[in-house]
């Protein structure tokens, strides 16, 4: 291997959405900073992170140096905090792991996109703004994705759809795109020792008492959730047995979901009913719910990559998937595919998943191969490939 001269370099990482806190870009920023941080022992590298995440990474303060940027992102506290920060620290290759790159950013940088469904699938249901605000920031949405692509030295899209989506949109070099995939979380070692007694008290607690599919992850409007408790409304008539369970954080577009499950009959919060809402699950009770599924459903209409079923493979749970954009790129010949929008393909897959045992067994030995095709260490190698390249 030559050897690495840019030692002395500094690179900055925009990590304020690194855990949690951030869901599946959360997912990603956190990954990868461990794992470049695992990988490169030439870099320094400055990581910027918000109060709330500020603790959750453990750095040696010298080689690595965490800076409180607690500007939330897409505002326009970031767009002047960022800048004077990052000049401040003397970075010579910014990251930005998402595209809310400021608009003078005084470093070359590198950014990821994700996807751009801010474009492909725009809705004022997306926002808790109303019309006209919703308008306004969407604009600037626009503005800031545009001057992101266009001003990046290099841009890591996380599938080969998003790279496809990009060019077509912004008429950039293909060269210019380079895809990295997303990994896929331990969630063997998440849930290492717990009982099947601990299993039952999960269940108990969240008022799962029959055999139930499963959901993980939000209820932005392009998941199409409304779309998957309408097909459920059905398939209880058929199949009463059954419960439908969402995992997910209890936010404003899952109180919407509540109240059309309300209204179709399927919740009510004093009681046990077909559809449970789980809330937020941290990944060992995450693991425990996976094997005690029968299987996983993922109705999205649009998605840049496709983590959550992946997860759910990897968690050894057969899954049912929309076969819309990157997701039968990502997921291959794993999963059970239908058309969101055909109410009859999508029923019979759910009644297919939920019926047919020799079928959900394929799938499973299937999802296990599939996810050994995806790494968050090769993830950060070929990401630290390029900034290495561009250090030079």
């Amino acid at each position: 291997m030559p050897e690495n001269k840019t030692k002395n370099k500094i690179i900055g990482i925009d990590a304020r959405l690194y855990g949690p806190v951030g869901k599946g870009l959360g997912r990603y920023t956190q990954e990868l900073v461990d794992n470049l941080l695992e990988l490169d022992r030439e870099n320094r590298y400055v990581i910027f992170l918000r109060r709330d995440n500020f603790d959750l990474l453990a750095v040696d303060g010298v080689r690595v140096r965490k800076v409180l940027a607690d500007a939330r992102w897409y505002t326009l506290a970031e767009q002047l905090t960022l800048p004077w920060l990052i000049a401040r620290e003397r970075i010579d290759l910014m990251h930005f792991p998402h595209f809310n790159v400021p608009i003078f950013c005084p470093a070359a940088f590198v950014v990821t996109i994700h996807d751009l469904i801010l474009l492909n699938f725009p809705t004022a249901r997306a926002s808790t703004l109303g019309p006209v605000l919703y308008k306004i920031k969407n604009a600037g949405y626009r503005l800031v994705i545009s001057r992101a692509v266009s001003r990046a030295k290099k841009i890591f899209a996380v599938s080969q759809f998003t790279k496809d989506d990009l060019v077509r949109h912004f008429k950039i070099d293909a060269e210019k795109v380079l895809v990295t995939y997303e990994g896929v979380a331990d969630f063997d070692k998440a849930a290492a020792g717990d009982s099947p007694e601990a299993g039952e008290k999960l269940l108990g607690r969240l008022g799962i008492k029959k055999k139930f599919l499963l959901y993980v992850g939000n209820a932005y409007p392009h998941k199409n959730l409304d779309g998957l408790l309408r097909i459920f409304s059905e398939l209880i008539k058929k199949r009463p047995e059954l419960q439908l369970v969402l995992v997910g954080k209890d936010d404003y577009f899952y109180e919407r979901l509540k109240t059309l499950a309300t209204k179709l009959g399927l919740w009510r919060p004093d009681a046990a009913g077909p559809v449970v809402f789980a809330g937020y699950l941290p990944d060992r009770e995450l693991k425990l719910l996976y094997s005690l599924s029968l299987a996983y459903v993922f109705p999205s209409f649009f998605e840049g990559f496709g983590l959550p079923p992946l997860e759910a493979m990897a968690a050894g749970l057969p899954v049912a998937s929309s076969d819309r954009t990157s997701l039968p790129e990502i997921l291959g010949p794993a999963a059970l595919y239908f058309d969101p929008d055909d109410r009859e393909q999508f029923l019979s897959a759910l009644e297919r998943i939920s019926e047919d045992q020799a079928l959900r067994f394929e799938l499973v030995r299937a999802g296990r191969e599939q996810v050994k095709k995806y790494s968050w260490r090769e993830c950060a190698r070929q990401t630290l490939e390029i900034y290495n390249q561009l250090l030079k």
